[in-house]
């Protein structure tokens, strides 16, 4: 006996929590795979990551509301969107930031943030929409632990995009190409490859990530305006696995997901809620007294 609780017992909630918190820290990394693509070819973080998903869900489910319009129109519809908003936003906004300060672009994604934020409630108006998919709602069995098939779909989604981006980055001449640019883009440059091209090519994958990203979360929660917080749960993800890691956002959505779980299973009932906010930054903020460059992410040396 554990605390008046039978050890099995104990056993089976913890292991609950364990599975819980895998399937939704799998689901950040998906979300942290767009923060990934664009870091690793423009050495930029995009802040308004999280206003991207929320875009993504709103579009799929305007389109899913249309008459007769089935699920899979719905989901290609964001993704055609969400790429071609990528493209426009790398050759209109971004693009003429080149060579300027890291930091000119990364101001210029939290004010497209905030005024993503604002484009849903003026055009398709503020309130929770709906994202249904044919994929049931009998939450399924996984050991001591019952997730709803969305959860599970989600976790299929992110080994698929996690096996295609590692095989576009480590077998293609494409993929190959952007870790150059990735890497020094003055080296790139004179090598022949074009830049631009492919700082528009990792934002289109970032407009991929974020519309299947946003339409797996909006079916989960809703589709409005908060959806855009997802942003913030996930940086701890980003941060925690290395900024410029494919494999680090999958290992800290993982640590993250747990984190949370186990918070919310054993300390929400004695403080009343709400640590699964705050853990993952605690846990950040250790990892990162200790690799500053998160588990995986690449540590730069520079000359001074």
């Amino acid at each position: 006996m554990v605390g008046g609780i039978p050890m099995w017992d104990e056993a089976q909630f913890a292991l609950s929590l364990v599975v819980s918190g895998l399937s939704i820290g799998l689901m950040y990394s998906l979300i942290a795979l767009g923060f990934v693509l664009v870091y690793k070819a423009t050495d930029a973080i995009n802040f308004a990551q999280g206003e991207f998903v929320m875009l993504a869900g709103f579009v799929a489910a305007v389109t899913l509301s249309a008459k007769g319009m089935p699920a899979i129109a719905a989901v290609a519809t964001a993704v055609a969107v969400m790429v071609l908003f990528s493209f426009a936003l790398e050759r209109i906004v971004l693009r003429p930031l080149l060579g300027r300060p890291v930091i000119a672009v990364i101001m210029a994604t939290i004010g497209l943030g905030a005024m993503l934020r604002g484009l849903p409630p003026i055009t398709v108006g503020g309130e929770t929409r709906a994202l249904p998919l044919p994929i049931g709602d009998t939450p399924v069995a996984l050991g001591p632990a019952t997730l709803p098939p969305i959860q599970i779909a989600g976790v299929v989604v992110t080994f698929a995009l996690l096996g295609i981006f590692s095989w576009f980055f480590l077998k293609s001449r494409m993929g190959i190409a952007m870790r150059a640019v990735a890497d020094n883009q003055q080296v790139a440059m004179a090598m022949g490859i074009n830049v631009e091209r492919y700082f528009a090519l990792a934002w289109a994958l970032a407009g991929i990530v974020s519309a299947l990203g946003g339409v797996i979360w909006g079916s989960m929660l809703g589709v409005d305006v908060h959806l855009a917080l997802i942003g913030l749960k996930v940086f701890p993800v980003v941060i925690l696995g290395g900024l410029d890691s494919i494999v680090g956002a999958v290992v800290g959505g993982v640590i993250i997901g747990v984190v949370e779980s186990l918070a919310a299973g054993y300390l929400d009932p004695y403080v009343g809620g709400g640590t699964k906010d705050f853990a993952p930054y605690v846990v950040m903020i250790i990892a990162l007294m200790f690799r500053p460059y998160g588990i995986f992410g690449t540590r730069r040396i520079e000359r001074v």
